[in-house]
């Protein structure tokens, strides 16, 4: 039951302006995932950038489940499973992106073009649903929380600066990121 897993994998292609380049983006994550992606609009004007207030700029998709962890592993084997300490966040999710797709295994077509993305992966125990839940939401437990004593291992001290040692939310990602993939966690 405590075991980490993964809850989603969100991909992102961020164009910055509506229309054929962002349909062209659109192509490129359906063909990744086999999904629709669904597309983000701008929260406000930036005028120097030209971009309007809910103008489409953006296109995403959520993959869940084997899927999931088949693009992770993709997307991984591109950054040669070696990931920086900043990409861990403190809740224990850890994101990176590709400067180009076709490094995923897709044929470059002319009429597409070439796109980077940002890969984020939401990791999860079972039992985290209750407090996410509409009906009868309740808080999760204290002992069901990843806290900072658990998944405590040597190798992972010598990841902070002077020798502190120190176990915390990311620590748990990265010890997980290390053992799943075999990865290296660079400074």
């Amino acid at each position: 039951m405590k075991e980490l897993r993964i809850e989603k994998l969100v991909i992102n292609i961020s164009v910055g302006e509506s229309g054929d380049r962002l349909t062209r983006a659109a192509k490129v994550l359906e063909q990744l995932t086999g999904q629709t992606p669904v597309t983000s609009k701008a929260r406000y004007t930036i005028r120097s950038f030209q971009i309007r207030r809910n103008e489409k700029i953006a296109c995403h998709v959520t993959i869940r489940g084997p899927k999931a962890e088949e693009v992770l592993e993709r997307a991984l084997k591109v950054k040669e499973y070696e990931l920086r300490r900043r990409n861990f966040s403190e809740t224990g999710n850890f994101g990176f992106g590709i400067e180009e797709h076709i490094d995923l295994g897709i044929k470059y077509d002319p009429g597409i073009g070439i796109f980077g993305m940002d890969f984020f992966v939401v990791m999860g125990r079972p039992g985290m649903r209750v407090a996410r839940r509409k009906h009868a939401t309740a808080k999760v437990g204290s002992s069901h929380k990843v806290r900072p004593e658990q998944y405590v291992s040597l190798s992972l001290f010598s990841l902070w600066p002077r020798g502190r040692m120190k176990a915390d939310a990311v620590d748990r990602t990265v010890a997980w990121f290390k053992q799943r993939f075999d990865g290296i966690v660079a400074r």
